[in-house]
């Protein structure tokens, strides 16, 4: 990737949805692109604690036209490179590396992006590796960067769980914040250690939720290991938000909503989620009432065109892309806006939906399983 001249389009992460958006803008023949990374492929990847795995299954069904739910390329599959049917943060920094490999993708890594601002040429980007150009900007930041934080006084009390200390062996009685995905998987975690652990979350998210969308209920995996954690007796599912924390002697303590208490004898966990990720391109995107980016119908911003939004971040009403097997069907779609606008020949891209990985009908998604 050279860094003098005015580029096509420039991705910005190299993580799942930098990669796979890459692989789909490399279709389009004559298309002049790059993908900056600010440390090494499959960074987030990379900075996931040893004991997380993904909740998604990858198996081998490529032959079948089964695309394996994390690969970001239809003719790749995580379980067949890995042998693995859900990776660690390691082994799936290890596939990425691969996939890059293979399609020899222009990559500078090290490289993180200090500001962006809009140009005639389009973007201008700036970073610790120098500036680049470029007259479409795709950002694939990720969320893992952008843990929200608890909205409770004495939040500073609290171990984030993407930190490693959340997840170190935990003696006595373990309070977790929040009971979605993230929450219920590092309660299990210390359950399974030995521990004795209370999740405390309003919304009850263990609740069956609504639909069959596993973006809003907790995936099969997670409920097989949360009922396993329940008969243990040694886990504990409380309906109430956490308002206040402070230390209480050699105890910590929660105040809730609901009038009562709950101690704990390590510093509490905050599972509390995360938000879009946006880094120094926040400022050029329009928020929903929800607080996610706005897009337009091509995964644009609505406010600076030319700029596209890619990964687990994208919503469009209520849907949500927070999955690869979701967010991946837009790569196709968005390097096909963007190889039209430079006056190319996308055609290539039809195998991507073939392969049943191109959705630009988002009227088609959302439909409930039937049983």
């Amino acid at each position: 990737m050279t860094r003098d001249a005015v580029l096509d389009a420039l991705v910005i992460g190299a993580g799942p949805a930098g990669i796979g958006t890459g692989i789909a803008l490399a279709a389009v023949d004559g298309l002049r692109f790059g993908i900056m990374e600010r440390g090494r492929i499959g960074q987030t990847f990379l900075d996931w604690p040893q004991q997380q795995t993904f909740l998604t299954p990858s198996f081998t069904g490529n032959g079948f036209g089964a695309t394996d739910l994390n690969a970001v390329h239809y003719e790749t599959s995580p379980a067949f490179g890995l042998g693995v049917d859900y990776p660690t943060g390691d082994q799936y920094a290890s596939y990425l590396r691969g996939v890059v490999d293979h399609f020899r993708l222009p990559i500078l890594d090290n490289a993180e992006v200090t500001s962006v601002e809009r140009v005639d040429d389009g973007f201008r980007i700036e970073s610790v590796r120098g500036p680049a150009t470029a007259r479409a900007l795709v950002w694939a930041g990720g969320e893992f960067s952008d843990p929200l934080p608890l909205r409770a006084a004495g939040g500073g009390l609290t171990d984030p769980a993407r930190a490693a200390a959340a997840w170190e062996p935990r003696d006595g009685r373990v309070l977790v914040i929040g009971g979605y995905e993230s929450g219920i998987d590092i309660a299990c975690h210390h359950v399974d250690a030995g521990a004795s652990v209370t999740v405390v979350d309003g919304s009850t998210p263990w609740d069956a939720g609504r639909g069959s969308d596993p973006s809003f209920r907790l995936a099969p995996r997670t409920r097989i290991r949360l009922k396993a954690a329940l008969a243990t007796g040694r886990l504990a599912l409380i309906g109430a938000h956490a308002t206040r924390i402070k230390r209480d002697g050699d105890d910590w303590l929660a105040s809730l909503d609901d009038g009562s208490r709950v101690r704990a004898d390590s510093r509490p966990i905050a599972a509390t989620g995360y938000g879009p990720g946006l880094g120094p391109v926040d400022h050029l995107f329009e928020r929903r009432a929800d607080g996610w980016p706005e897009l337009d119908d091509d995964d644009q911003s609505t406010i600076a065109p030319g700029l596209f939004l890619t990964g687990p971040a994208v919503r469009h009403g209520g849907l949500k892309f927070c999955f690869v097997y979701k967010f991946r069907q837009r790569f196709a779609h968005v390097a096909r806006i963007i190889g039209e606008r430079a006056g190319l020949d996308t055609g290539a891209l039809e195998a991507w939906r073939a392969a049943g990985m191109m959705t630009d009908d988002l009227a088609c998604c959302g439909v409930e399983c039937a049983c």
